[in-house]
């Protein structure tokens, strides 16, 4: 029993699963990937999680710590499902680990790039981040990214207005990208 003191918490499974369905469902909305340009393929749905896991990584920074808690074990799933698509992909074992060091810095990347755009309320600085973490080819169109953005700007906002109870209980919803 005094051994269980020490190990994972687990108090917070309930919350976190419930939590990290309504993120994906969220950035699996079919109206992001037909009429925001959202690219339907393995990076790009990447890359629209990545975007609302960012949002929903900003709202908890002014949670308690009950939200924070939350929300690193929603990071600690992120990565793990990140690894196990990789897997069913039919990764090999020995490139998983680099291929997981390469999407946590894209992760991460794009959490400071799209933070910087969002903390100067500008969604053309947005509009353009997304564009190049989208379609990183050179000379792409996706006219959609400025919707996208100004979705994600009202998205930040409308997280923002959310009690914090409904963040700790883990019913933290997006609205919808119509």
């Amino acid at each position: 029993m005094i051994f269980g003191w020490f190990g994972k918490k687990t108090s917070n499974s309930a919350i976190v699963e419930r939590q990290y369905a309504l993120l994906t469902e969220a950035g699996r909305q079919p109206s992001l990937y037909l009429g925001h340009d959202v690219p339907d393929t393995v990076m790009g749905r990447f890359e629209m999680l990545s975007a609302v896991f960012i949002l929903y990584f900003r709202r908890t920074r002014h949670s308690g710590r009950a939200g924070q808690e939350i929300a690193q074990e929603i990071v600690d799933a992120f990565f793990e499902d990140i690894d196990h698509s990789i897997r069913e992909l039919g990764v090999g074992d020995v490139s998983v680990p680099k291929r997981m060091k390469k999407l946590a810095g894209m992760f991460y990347g794009r959490l400071e790039s799209y933070a910087a755009a969002l903390d100067t309320g500008s969604a053309a600085d947005l509009a353009a981040s997304l564009r190049r973490n989208f379609y990183p080819e050179a000379g792409a169109s996706a006219p959609g990214m400025e919707r996208l953005a100004a979705y994600l700007v009202r998205v930040e906002a409308a997280l923002l207005a959310v009690p914090e109870d409904v963040v700790e209980a883990g019913r933290l919803a997006f609205p919808p990208a119509d």
